[in-house]
C-alpha cells in the first residue's frame, strides 16, 4: 500500500541519510503521502543548501585571492554544486517517501537526467573558464604576434566545436534515461536507424560547419585578426564561431562567412605567415620627372613615418604609356592597418612634392598644331574644355 511503512533494508540501515529519511516517513506514518513526500523534499533541498554553503567556505580567501581562476571556477560552479548535491540527496530521499513505485520510478528518471545535465553544463564551465585563462594571457598587440593569433584561433575554436559535442552528447545521454525515448538518444548518438537518418539529415549543415571549425583549428588557413580578402571584401577576421566566421570589414561593417564556404571557396589571406605587409601606391607623372630626385624623396618621407617598418622602400617605372608613365612605390609596414595609413600619407606626400617642385611633371596632353610653329622649349596644352560660341 502507498502510505505503508516498508521494513529498513540494508541500503537504509548503512546509509545515515536514508536511514534518516526512512525514520521521518515512519514518524509521519499516517500522515497524506504527498505531505509526508514534500517534507522530505524540502529537508533535502535545505540540507543541500546549508552542504554547499559550508563546501564553499571551506576554501581560504588567501588561496582565492592567489589564484583568479579559482575564484572564477567558485563563483560560476556555485549553482552547480547545489543542484549536484540536491539531485544526490533526492536520490537517496526518494525510494524512503510514500509515494509509489511507479512515481518513485519516474522521479528517479528525471533525477537522473537532471543529473546528466548537470555533468554537461560542468564540463562546459570547465572548458570555459580554461580557454578564458588562456586568452587572458595573449599580448595586446595581437596583430603583430602570429603565435598570439595562432592560440587564440585555436582556442576559440575549439571551445565553440567542444560545446556543441558536449551539449549532442548530454542531450543524447539524458533521452537514453527515459525509455519512451530512449531509442532517440541512440540514434543521435550513433546515428542509427530512420530516425538517425533524418537528424543527420536536418543536421547535416550544422554538423559540416562544426567539422570545418574543427579542421580549421588544427591547419589554420586563417587566424583570428588575420587581414583577408574574401568574396572581393577586405577586413579582418574579428571571431571564429564553431559554424561561421565574423570578418571586419574596413568601414566596421561584419560580414558572416559559414566555415565549410571557406573551406570550399579560395579568398586572399595577407597575413598568413606574418603580419608585415608591402604596400604599394601608383602615380602616373609626364615623361620630364625626375625619377631619381622622386626616388630620394620617397626615402625622405617613410624615414620621417612611424609607419614605416624600416625594411623596404622601392620606386620603380613600371608602365610607360603614350602620354605617361607610371611610378610604383613599395612601403612595408607592421600590420595591414598600419600599411594602409602609410600608402595614404605617401602618395599624399608625393604628390604636393610634385606640385610644389615639379608641376610640369604633372600629367598633361600635348597636340601638334599644324601650320604653327611652337618655340623650342614650349609646350601647348590642350584642356577638356569646350567652349559653346
Amino acid at each position: 500500500m502507498t502510505g505503508s511503512v516498508q521494513p529498513a533494508t540494508t541500503a537504509t540501515v548503512g546509509n545515515p541519510i536514508a536511514h534518516a529519511a526512512g525514520s521521518v516517513t515512519t514518524a509521519l506514518h499516517g500522515w497524506p503521502p504527498a505531505v509526508t513526500t514534500a517534507i522530505l523534499f524540502a529537508a533535502a533541498i535545505f540540507v543541500a543548501a546549508v552542504l554547499q554553503a559550508v563546501l564553499v567556505r571551506v576554501i581560504p580567501k588567501k588561496v582565492l585571492a592567489k589564484h583568479p581562476v579559482l575564484t572564477i571556477v567558485v563563483r560560476r560552479t556555485k549553482s552547480i554544486l547545489f543542484m549536484f548535491i540536491a539531485v544526490i540527496l533526492l536520490g537517496i530521499v526518494v525510494p524512503e517517501s510514500p509515494i509509489g513505485v511507479r512515481a518513485e520510478n519516474s522521479v528517479l528518471h528525471v533525477l537522473s537526467a537532471v543529473f546528466i545535465a548537470l555533468i554537461g553544463a560542468s564540463v562546459m564551465v570547465s572548458i570555459d573558464v580554461y580557454t578564458t585563462y588562456k586568452l587572458s594571457r595573449r599580448p595586446d598587440n595581437i596583430q603583430a604576434d602570429v603565435m598570439a593569433r595562432k592560440h587564440v584561433t585555436q582556442w576559440q575554436v575549439l571551445r565553440r566545436a567542444s560545446h556543441v559535442l558536449v551539449l549532442m552528447i548530454t542531450i543524447a545521454a539524458a533521452l537514453m534515461v527515459f525509455p519512451a525515448v530512449r531509442q532517440y538518444g541512440v540514434s543521435l548518438l550513433a546515428s542509427a536507424g530512420a530516425a538517425g537518418l533524418v537528424v543527420g539529415l536536418a543536421a547535416r549543415p550544422v554538423l559540416s560547419n562544426l567539422i570545418a571549425g574543427i579542421q580549421i583549428a588544427i591547419t589554420q588557413p586563417l587566424r583570428v585578426e588575420d587581414a583577408v580578402v574574401i568574396n572581393g571584401q577586405w577586413g579582418w577576421i574579428e571571431e571564429i564561431t564553431s559554424t561561421y566566421v565574423v570578418v571586419r570589414i574596413w568601414n566596421w561593417q561584419r560580414m558572416i562567412v559559414p566555415l565549410a564556404w571557406l573551406l570550399e571557396n579560395p579568398f586572399q589571406n595577407w597575413t598568413r605567415d606574418s603580419s608585415e605587409l608591402i604596400g604599394t601606391v601608383h602615380w602616373n607623372v609626364d615623361y620630364t620627372v625626375p625619377v631619381d630626385k622622386l626616388r630620394d624623396k620617397l626615402t625622405e618621407i617613410v624615414h620621417s613615418s612611424k609607419l614605416w617598418s624600416g625594411k623596404v622602400v622601392v620606386l620603380q617605372v613600371t608602365h610607360a604609356l603614350a602620354t605617361t608613365i607610371e611610378l610604383r612605390a613599395l612601403v612595408s609596414a607592421r600590420n595591414s592597418g598600419e600599411a594602409w595609413d602609410l600608402r595614404c600619407y605617401v602618395r599624399e606626400q608625393m604628390i604636393k612634392y610634385l606640385q610644389a617642385e615639379f608641376p610640369g611633371a604633372l600629367p598633361k596632353q600635348r597636340v601638334e598644331i599644324e601650320g604653327q610653329r611652337v618655340p623650342e622649349g614650349e609646350t601647348v596644352l590642350m584642356h577638356d574644355h569646350v567652349n559653346a560660341d
